[in-house]
Order: C-alpha cells, then sequence, then structure tokens
C-alpha cells in the first residue's frame, strides 16, 4: 500500500547527505578549474572558491585530492622553472644574443691562441731537436687530457649539487606546509 512513514529526522539525515555529497562535488569541481586556470592551489583558496568551510576542504576523500592537485602544480612548477619557461620572449631573445656576442668572442679568442701556439711551436722547433718536441708535445698533450678529466668532475660535481639543491628546496617546500598545516590543527584545538 503505502512506504513506511519517513520521520522528521530521516528527511534531515538525507537533506544533509545530499548537501554534503553536492558541496564535496563542488570542492572537486572547483580545485579541476583552479588546476585548469593554472591559479595557486592551497586548502584555503579552494575552501573560498567553492564557498564551504574550512573543515570540509581537509575532511577525507576531499583533502587527498586537493593535496595530489598542490603536489601536481609544485611539480610544474619545478619543471616550469627548469625548463626556464619563465622568463619572458624580450629576454630571452637578450640572452641569445648575448651569448651569441660571447661565443663569436671565444671563437676568436681560441683562434688567436692557436695560432699564437702554433707559432710558438714552429719557434720551438727550429730551436729544438725533434726527439725532444715530441716528449715536449706528449707531455702538453698528457696535460691537456689531465684537465679535460679535472674539468668533467667538476661539471659532474656541479650538476649533483644542483641535483641536491633542487631536492633540499623541495623537501623545505614540503616541511614548510606540513609545518603550516600543523599550526592550523594546532591552532584549532
Amino acid at each position: 500500500m503505502s512506504q513506511a512513514k519517513r520521520t522528521p529526522g530521516d528527511v534531515l539525515r538525507e537533506t544533509r547527505k545530499r548537501d554534503s555529497q553536492a558541496k564535496r562535488a563542488k570542492v572537486l569541481a572547483t580545485v579541476d578549474a583552479m588546476k585548469a586556470k593554472g591559479d595557486p592551489i592551497t586548502f584555503l583558496a579552494v575552501a573560498r572558491a567553492a564557498g564551504v568551510s574550512n573543515w570540509l576542504v581537509y575532511a577525507e576523500g576531499v583533502r587527498e585530492h586537493i593535496e595530489a592537485a598542490m603536489k601536481g602544480q609544485a611539480k610544474a612548477d619545478r619543471r616550469t622553472r627548469q625548463a626556464g619557461k619563465d622568463a619572458s620572449a624580450a629576454s630571452l631573445a637578450t640572452d641569445l644574443a648575448l651569448l651569441r656576442d660571447e661565443n663569436k668572442a671565444l671563437r676568436e679568442e681560441r683562434d688567436s691562441l692557436k695560432k699564437a701556439v702554433q707559432r710558438s711551436l714552429g719557434a720551438q722547433l727550429d730551436q729544438v731537436g725533434a726527439k725532444e718536441l715530441t716528449a715536449r708535445v706528449n707531455q702538453l698533450l698528457a696535460e691537456a687530457e689531465r684537465l679535460a678529466l679535472e674539468r668533467d668532475e667538476i661539471r659532474a660535481e656541479r650538476d649533483e649539487l644542483k641535483r641536491r639543491l633542487t631536492d633540499t628546496e623541495d623537501d623545505l617546500a614540503a616541511a614548510r606546509a606540513a609545518g603550516k598545516r600543523m599550526l592550523k590543527q594546532i591552532n584549532r584545538v
């Protein structure tokens, strides 16, 4: 005949459940929209943009989605910085022009030094016997090889230090974010 009578409590529970689901869906949609726009994603910014209370963005199921978006945004920012996409077109054009000028100057310097070395070796060849000259050339080649190896080691060390610096910056940013969350939780208690 008729369904069991619903009590006012049942109606209230169903309404609250629908409202909660709608608000959670609104928060998730807001996070996706902020990601698409490139807006900085924080718990407070999401709560304000979605028009919900701060505690809802920290609720289980919502918090994880926001944290994942924040991590993704941090990775994208780091990739952008590493790729040099933060610079403007004019800045990049200026850098390119400066590098071309510097390369030209370095090539000219290299050519002039090459000629000076050739003249010097020619003069030494006239003065020194072929045997001594061969020994000197071998000595210079060994020194050049040693310097090249040393240069490569220094470059590898520099690259490792850059990588460690990036990792340390990431760890610092994560620690700061965790500290902020902890302070917010402590302040609420």
